[in-house]
């Protein structure tokens, strides 16, 4: 089964909130406590550099683990972006710890792009494209004219052309969103991170075809992340 029919399978089950387990306190038990805390709401967990690069190969395979034995799907946040032989070799390392997927940002170039994805759906894993960032500074770089375009128009094109798993689109532009999803229709998934702390809204995104909502802190620093779950969706 691929990443793709695995993450929508696990949304079916539970809702298409991918935790962003960015915590301050990066253990295995802070985060496992999370992903139990939040079992029934969560598709899949993602864990950014500030989290990985305080763990050991073996702890983050602890965590995979235990996400998967709760059938959830885990995303390796590392905006992967380097030449073929280095993206192709720290693929590897992070499959054999157990992730589903990696977020790459195509400024790599859509050859490196395509030979990643291909890599990565040979064992049926998943990549994920940068398309546009939910950071307030996402228009200054993102949205960029080139060729006649703005750039994340580009890595959208470079995105469809590889066959990426989906993209990254914050919600904080769901004027982006519905440009991404008109273009994309149904042969890759959109993400959108920037809900609740950043100011995006999950019904907005959802109304204009973002797949899946990726929310960390607002789940993460709420007293209770059960009910702020169900509160985002509702």
């Amino acid at each position: 089964m691929t990443f793709r029919d695995r993450l929508a399978k696990s949304a079916e089950r539970h809702g298409p909130i991918i935790l962003a387990a960015d915590t301050t306190h990066r253990t295995v038990q802070n985060i496992t406590y999370n992903m139990n805390n939040l079992n029934d709401h969560i598709c899949a967990i993602k864990m950014n550099f500030q989290v990985l690069l305080t763990l050991g190969i073996a702890e983050i395979k602890e965590i995979t683990d235990a996400a998967h034995a709760r059938d959830l799907q885990c995303i390796a946040d590392i905006k992967l972006n380097d030449i073929n032989n280095t993206n192709l070799d720290t693929s590897d390392i992070l499959w054999r710890a157990g992730f589903d997927a990696i977020i790459a940002n195509p400024i790599m170039g859509p050859e490196a792009l395509s030979a990643l994805v291909q890599k990565a759906h040979s064992v049926d894993n998943g990549i994920i494209s940068l398309c546009h960032m939910s950071s307030s500074e996402g228009a200054v770089s993102y949205e960029l004219q080139v060729g006649g375009g703005p750039l994340y128009k580009k890595f959208l094109e470079w995105g469809l052309a590889a066959k990426v798993d989906g993209v990254i689109v914050g919600a904080t532009f769901p004027e982006i969103i519905s440009a991404c999803k008109h273009e994309a229709k149904d042969r890759l998934d959109i993400l959108s991170p920037g809900i609740g702390v950043q100011g995006g809204s999950a019904q907005t995104s959802f109304a204009n075809g973002t797949d899946y909502i990726i929310v960390g802190r607002t789940l993460l620093n709420a007293k209770n992340p059960s009910e702020m779950a169900i509160s985002i969706l509702s």
